[in-house]
Parts: structure tokens; C-alpha cells; sequence
């Protein structure tokens, strides 16, 4: 072999090895960033149901404040009739000590109301510091969408059949299900995605459904076509893993946990070309509510 081919391949072997550590090199700094990003998103979303929750506390304790400066408001002016009452009591005891007794008689009264409205002033502040930290029910729903519409979430609720009541246990679970749910939604698809959220009562049970085209609203703010797949990056191997796959993050864990407890089954898939779609189905939360899979006897 002469020199000039061994140089050759010698060139050769170093020019291969340098690619190969160079892919290892961009191999790794891929991987590390993918982590991050992973982190990243995690973070955001764990930081938007943070501000959620401090967002609906300061909602509710800024509602119960309200209720309590108009009661003390009350409770001023009625003072002040009171002590109107007592001194004309005073100036017509030495003329009339009859009108003076009646008079007693009024200012009893209307202290007695004062006294009640004063009352619930301090029953309101009392519950004020004991819920802190409030749990949410149900009914709560209404504001949680209201906070994440003004995020930038475009939230649509649908409601059939007929509710019945849930002890607080369930609704808590549903609620941090639904919070969950959509804050993903606007972590991974951004403003104006589209959240539709379905209520379906049965005679037994309860569907929760949430929908987002989160995958469309990136290609909107991208200035693309929505209904284009080409330019969502939507292929035939996206049916399949839709079909094959099943997200299992941290928060889909804790959502299927939080089912579970009630007899809930929860399921969660990518749809190509739109979004992602949450379900959790309660078959029979009516009658095992807050007691599914749960012990009961002493043995």
C-alpha cells in the first residue's frame, strides 16, 4: 500500500471519528436541552396553578372584604341613630319620664341589630382567616374559568343532564382535575386555545370532558393554516401513537389519581392535528361518593 493511501485513510478514520464524537457532542446537548425544556414547562405549569389559586383566594377574600366594610358602614349609622335616640331619651326623661321608658324601649332595639350585624362582621372575618387556604367545590368552576380566560385561555363549558350533589371530597377532586387540565392546556398551547369543558350528568354517574385545540392555536400565532397538515406537522405516524400511546407526566399521574379515589377512570390522548382531549368517566359517583374502594368494616 503506498503512502499516499495510507495517509487516505488515515485522513478517513480521523474525519469519521471526529463525526461521530461531534453527533455524541450534539446528541448529548440535545438531550440536555430537551430536560430543560421539560423542566421548564413543568415549572410554568406548576406556577400557573399556583397563581390560579391566589388568584381565585384573593377573589374570594376581596368579595368577603367588600361584604364586611358595607355591614360595618350599617353598623356606623346605626351607632350613630342610636346615640341620636339616646340623647333626645336624655332631654325628654326630665319632662316626660314615659317618653324616656319608650324611648329605652327603641334604642334596646336597634342596639340589638347592631349588635347582630356586628356579629356577622366578626363571623365573616373569623371565616376569612380560617380559609386561607379555601378549598374550592363546584361551584367554584365558574371563577377558575373566568381567571383562565383572562390568561388568555379561550374556555367553553357545556353542561347536560341534571347534577346532583357531591360531598366536598369529589368536588375538590373534579375541581383540581378541571385546574389541572387547563392549565396544561394553556401551558402547551398558548393564548386563544380553545378549552371545551362538558359536563354530562347520568342517573349515576358524571363524564368530565376537556378539549383543546392547542396544536391549531400554535399554527394560528405561527400565521399558518389550522386545517392545513402539512403546516402542523401532522402525519400518519400521529394516528398511531395517538392510537398506541398514552401521556404519562407527572400531572396526568396525580389527575388519574385523584379519579381513582372516586371510582373515576381517566383517559388522555393527543389529537393529531388539534390537541388533546382529557376524559374521566365517574360511573357510579352518585351512590359511592367520597366511599369508593374504601374499607368500611372493622376487620
Amino acid at each position: 500500500m503506498s503512502a499516499n493511501a495510507v495517509m487516505l485513510v488515515a485522513s478517513l478514520a480521523a474525519a469519521s471519528l471526529v463525526l461521530i464524537v461531534l453527533a455524541i457532542v450534539l446528541l448529548v446537548a440535545w438531550l440536555r436541552a430537551r430536560s430543560v425544556a421539560r423542566r421548564t414547562a413543568f415549572d410554568r405549569a406548576a406556577a400557573e396553578r399556583q397563581r390560579i389559586d391566589l388568584e381565585l383566594g384573593l377573589a374570594e377574600q376581596t368579595g368577603r372584604l367588600r361584604i364586611i366594610r358595607e355591614l360595618h358602614e350599617v353598623s356606623v349609622h346605626s351607632l350613630s341613630v342610636i346615640i341620636s335616640q339616646a340623647d333626645g331619651a336624655r332631654y325628654a326623661a326630665t319632662a316626660d319620664p314615659s317618653a324616656a321608658a319608650r324611648a329605652a324601649a327603641v334604642i334596646a332595639e336597634s342596639a340589638r341589630s347592631t349588635l347582630g350585624d356586628l356579629r356577622r362582621v366578626m363571623g365573616m372575618a373569623r371565616e376569612g382567616e380560617a380559609s386561607a387556604a379555601p378549598q374550592p367545590r363546584l361551584k367554584s368552576t365558574r371563577e377558575l374559568f373566568s381567571v383562565m380566560r383572562d390568561s388568555g385561555l379561550d374556555v367553553v363549558f357545556e353542561e347536560a343532564g341534571e347534577p346532583f350533589d357531591l360531598q366536598q371530597g369529589a368536588e375538590l377532586a373534579i375541581y383540581r382535575i378541571l385546574q389541572e387540565a387547563l392549565a396544561n392546556a394553556l401551558s402547551y398551547g398558548g393564548p386563544q386555545t380553545e378549552a371545551r369543558v362538558t359536563f354530562t350528568w347520568g342517573a349515576e354517574g358524571l363524564h368530565v370532558k376537556v378539549d383543546d385545540d392547542g396544536i391549531r392555536s400554535s399554527a394560528r400565532r405561527e400565521g399558518l393554516d389550522p386545517n392545513d397538515a402539512s403546516a402542523v406537522g401532522y402525519t400518519i405516524d400521529d394516528d398511531l401513537k395517538a392510537l398506541t400511546d398514552e401521556p404519562t407526566g407527572l400531572g396526568i399521574r396525580e389527575m388519574r389519581a385523584r379519579a381513582e379515589l372516586y371510582g373515576g377512570i381517566l383517559t388522555a390522548s393527543t389529537v393529531p392535528g388539534v390537541g388533546f382531549s382529557l376524559s374521566v368517566v365517574f360511573p357510579a359517583l352518585r351512590f359511592h361518593n367520597g366511599v369508593h374502594g374504601v374499607k368500611l368494616d372493622r376487620s
